[in-house]
């Protein structure tokens, strides 16, 4: 199959097509995971937000539609509300189960994984750290800790418009550093 484009694939999708899932998957998987691993702390978790949102795409639980914006950016925001979601269900069982404090945890990741994450990773934070700081708080609010436009309204004393704006110009800025350090193509 000819390299298509986001859209063209994600119309494929909704046709069910199966490779051009698995072109999407291929092409979102790691930026996806990373994003999820930051917000969850937590490989498999971060790894079941990413099942969620290819189940979401391939059920067509969540249209995209042009007026949403770039699908790479919809698709961040999709899976930055699946990792809530998850999160909040995970914390609403947790008070049922009991929790063995001295459990072991086995960490599947291989040291390839591990240094392919890590070099995102750094990319990532040199990216957000070459943002003003009023952005870098914004972003961290927003996307590594869940809260929501009106929430940082509210903690900051912003206007709710100033905060939207500071969102979109930070995540503006985010995709021209991450394009030029990447060499290529930005995955937000």
């Amino acid at each position: 199959m000819p390299e298509m484009t986001e859209i063209e694939l994600y119309e494929r999708v909704r046709q069910k097509h199966k490779p051009a899932l698995e072109m999407l998957y291929d092409r979102y998987e790691r930026l996806l995971f990373s994003f999820a691993y930051k917000m969850t702390g937590n490989a498999q978790l971060a790894e079941d937000v990413i099942q969620e949102v290819f189940i979401k795409l391939w059920k067509e639980h969540a249209p995209y539609s042009k007026e949403k914006g770039k699908f790479s950016s919809w698709l961040i925001t999709l899976t930055r509300n699946t990792a809530l979601d998850i999160l909040r269900k995970q914390k609403s069982q947790e008070s049922y189960e009991y929790m063995e404090k001295d459990s072991l945890q086995v960490d599947e990741e291989t040291p390839e994984d591990l240094a392919e994450w890590k070099e995102k990773r750094t990319i990532v934070r040199k990216a957000v750290a070459d943002l003003k700081i009023d952005q870098q708080e914004i972003i961290d609010l927003f996307y590594f800790k869940g809260q929501t436009h009106k929430e940082i309204s509210d903690s900051t004393g912003l206007p709710l418009g100033t905060v939207k704006g500071r969102i979109r110009l930070a995540l503006k800025h985010l995709r021209s550093i991450m394009e030029k350090e990447g060499g290529g193509q930005s995955e937000l």
